[in-house]
């Protein structure tokens, strides 16, 4: 069975990091190239969950690149904003979505969620569903959503240990979390 993971426990991972990790974090993120990076989508109006997806993605073996944090991006957005994220999602490795209600009312998540998929492979985006109640999976019905990976908690068939995963809904399947970034 698998897991989504809800505003509440995320809320409770990143109080469990501690105001210093979740601070060497945000540095790491505003810091990083997104050449070879995972390129974490998301809507502005999120802000408070970010940290902590950044740290599960990196305790996974990957480094993530958030465009807030870019300072080569315009402070207004422009088509130079439009040039440079076409850029960034280019350079990057895998692509994230973290989804959430707040997802939809984006301007910005679904167009670049069109664009990863214009310019990733196959099996190099997932979306990172973040619910804001346990049984709300409201945002499966979200058409566009439901053509790739979810990232999950779960338990391997045979295993008695949960583990962070990619899971392919379509085929049944999962991947671990940092094998599927290794790839």
């Amino acid at each position: 069975m698998v897991e989504y993971y809800t505003r509440q426990d995320i809320a409770n991972f990143s109080e469990s990091m501690g105001s210093q990790l979740r601070e060497s974090v945000r540095k790491r993120a505003e810091g990083r190239s997104p050449q070879n990076a995972t390129f974490l989508s998301h809507s502005s109006r999120d802000a408070d969950v970010i940290l902590p997806i950044v740290k599960i993605l990196e305790d996974h073996g990957s480094s993530v690149y958030i465009d807030k944090k870019d300072p080569s991006l315009p402070p207004y957005t422009s088509k130079e904003t439009a040039s440079i994220l076409r850029m960034r999602i280019g350079q990057s490795k895998k692509f994230v979505l973290l989804a959430s209600q707040n997802s939809k009312d984006s301007k910005w998540v679904p167009w670049e969620l069109g664009l990863a998929d214009g310019r990733k492979v196959d099996g190099d985006i997932a979306i990172f569903p973040v619910l804001e109640k346990a049984n709300d999976t409201a945002w499966l019905s979200w058409e566009y959503l439901g053509l790739y990976d979810r990232i999950v908690r779960g338990k391997f068939e045979g295993t008695t240990k949960d583990v962070w995963m990619v899971l392919d809904v379509k085929k049944n399947t999962a991947t671990e979390l940092s094998k599927w970034l290794a790839q």
